[in-house]
């Protein structure tokens, strides 16, 4: 198992409430998107990246990454946009056998990811499909996972019959596995890998924090 046969998927599909409705992902931090900073990290990780926005897709085109929309209608959270990336992956070939999400808000995410949630991995895992998410600090982040695309028809099937949207409850249904990533030591801050902007007051930080952060390899 190898990021040949990963993709990498990129959560844009939220709806930036606490940014006053505005696409959070475009929003510049360092003189580059938001959306920019998580794909420089994310390419490096798997074989192709793609982006699931349910925004107008002109406003990402500068990215030149594909561009895949929810399949399931209503904003129905994180979980329809792991499906519309599954989709896309699968019908894209058929020897991906997974496909890593991250969330488009993250631009400080692990630059080992991907490699730690594949090498978490066993034999077994493949005969009994195995969702892997990050943790950090004691807490699951369950939009950073990998997900097994033999789980895309149960996914469909929750999406289209549950009464929640929660990615915990998909994922409870299933065998599922976390990777514990430790904080980041920076000379003057500590911080979460996963530090994501919801707020204006988070995007002054994630300015500072960039400033500090050596570029993953």
């Amino acid at each position: 198992m190898t990021k040949d046969t990963t993709i990498g998927g990129i959560l844009a599909g939220g709806l930036s409430r606490r940014m006053g409705g505005i696409d959070k992902a475009l929003l510049s931090l360092e003189n580059k998107s938001i959306i920019s900073h998580v794909a420089d990290r994310l390419v490096k990780q798997v074989d192709r990246v793609i982006i699931n926005t349910n925004s107008d897709f002109q406003n990402f085109k500068a990215l030149d990454y594909p561009l895949v929309s929810d399949a399931v209608e209503g904003y129905a959270g994180p979980l329809a946009g792991i499906h519309a990336l599954m989709g896309y992956a699968k019908q894209l070939d058929p020897e991906y056998t997974h496909i890593a999400t991250v969330a488009a808000d993250t631009p400080f995410f692990p630059g080992d990811f991907v490699d730690r949630c594949l090498r978490s991995l066993e034999q077994n895992d493949f005969a009994v499909p195995t969702i892997i998410l990050a943790k950090s600090n004691q807490n699951r982040h369950p939009v950073f996972g990998l997900w097994p695309l033999q789980l895309f028809q149960s996914l469909e099937t929750f999406l289209t019959t549950a009464d929640t949207r929660k990615v915990m409850a998909f994922v409870q249904m299933h065998t599922y596995k976390t990777v514990d990533f430790p904080f980041y030591q920076l000379p003057a801050i500590t911080v979460d890998p996963f530090f994501n902007i919801n707020k204006p007051d988070d995007l002054l930080q994630a300015a500072t924090i960039v400033k500090q952060l050596p570029v993953p390899h």
